[in-house]
């Protein structure tokens, strides 16, 4: 599987260099306030990408963390109840299903 995916890897190279070989034009980006950015096509595509998947992770950050910290805590509940299990202190539940009578 491994040599499968380096195969696949290479190849995803060579077509996305082969990409930016033939998009290396001049171009113009016109932004606001007469703001104007002149470079390769390749670089500018490029660059939005970076700057997409960066805004991409930056807007998940706080949904890990929710995540992270949801599972902390459920992570002390388990402690506190796994804890007081060995100690003996929790009070036995009553089984719902009595198959002996």
């Amino acid at each position: 599987m491994k040599f499968i995916s380096s195969i696949i890897g290479f190849v995803l190279f060579v077509l996305f260099f082969g990409f930016a070989l033939k998009n290396t034009q001049e171009v113009d980006l016109h932004f606001f306030l007469h703001y104007e950015l002149r470079g390769p096509l390749v670089l500018m595509l490029l660059g939005f990408f970076v700057a997409g998947a960066g805004l991409g992770v930056l807007a998940l950050t706080p949904t890990v963390f929710r995540h992270r910290r949801e599972t902390n805590k459920h992570k002390t509940t388990i402690d506190t109840l796994q804890s007081s299990v060995q100690q003996g202190t929790a009070q036995p539940q009553p089984d719902s299903v009595n198959t002996q009578q």
